[in-house]
């Protein structure tokens, strides 16, 4: 009998997903795309879900980027699991996975890169000075393939999506960029892929972040001083059980600009620790 995943349609070529969207647009249907690296959960069905209120059809991309990856990083362990990935997907309402291969995506002789400035300075950068390169690019690619009306991110990786805001609206690419808000489990844990490297223990400390994070945001908003909530944040943290932090910091929530206190504009309180050899990382409002 045909399983849920053997009946999604899936493509694995530019050539096919834009053949596929072409037939939709032609019947006057809009096209909504989550792209993901896939070892998918619960906050990425819900993207494929709002995707769903967003447009007629959707596509999902499954595809583990090398480029976002430092050679010291988690590239070939990052868990690949494309048939569950398929029928998870075909359970939330997804008409099409695009799943092309890293040789697809860069093939032999690529050689553009794509360097930002503004949203992507600092924080993530500070500690992973490769990455926002290697995502600009990948989703740059993909934005240009599938040719949606809205592509939908999640928040958890609120950098991120600031980034690929400021990319869509620099290079005139024309789909709406809509971030969606975490997905946590019944702890307020962010929802990750890499959570599922945690041991239990770990986990039970992991669910701590959300609850720091909250705790600083309010002391900002009690007037306290940026700098000294950043870094009592930090060190509650450590004293909680995470290993070390990368950082705490309250920026704008538009152009993530540091910030001294109170401007009017909205904020945004990041965060990014370790836990063993899992890194997490979790944002809120502030």
């Amino acid at each position: 009998m045909p399983t849920a995943a053997s009946l999604l349609a899936r493509a694995h070529t530019p050539a096919d997903v834009r053949a596929a969207v072409a037939g939709w647009r032609a019947a006057g249907e809009a096209v909504a795309f989550v792209p993901t690296m896939g070892a998918l959960h619960e906050g990425h069905l819900r993207l494929v879900e709002q995707a769903r209120m967003e447009a007629r059809r959707v596509v999902t991309s499954v595809f583990v980027n090398p480029t976002q990856f430092a050679a010291h990083e988690d590239l070939d362990t990052y868990p690949r699991t494309l048939e569950r990935d398929a029928g998870l997907l075909a359970g939330a309402g997804c008409d099409l996975l695009y799943a092309p291969t890293a040789s697809t995506m860069y093939p032999e002789g690529f050689a553009t890169r794509i360097a930002m400035d503004g949203p992507a300075l600092g924080l993530e950068t500070d500690h992973r000075p490769h990455f926002f390169g290697g995502v600009c690019i990948v989703v740059a690619k993909l934005l240009n393939q599938v040719q949606a009306d809205v592509a939908l991110f999640g928040e958890k990786d609120y950098q991120q999506l600031r980034v690929i805001t400021r990319l869509a609206a620099d290079l005139d690419i024309p789909t709406r960029i809509l971030g969606v808000p975490t997905e946590r489990d019944g702890h307020g844990l962010a929802l990750s892929s890499r959570n599922a490297y945690l041991s239990d223990e770990e986990l039970a400390i992991a669910r701590r972040l959300n609850g720091r994070l909250a705790d600083a945001a309010a002391r900002v908003r009690e007037g306290a001083p940026i700098a000294t909530v950043e870094q009592d944040a930090a060190a509650a943290l450590v004293a909680d059980g995470f290993t070390s932090v990368d950082y705490v910091a309250v920026r704008d929530a538009d152009t993530l600009a540091p910030v001294d206190g109170a401007t009017g504009a909205p904020l945004r309180i990041l965060a990014a620790a370790w836990l063993g050899r899992t890194r997490l990382i979790d944002n809120m409002a502030v």
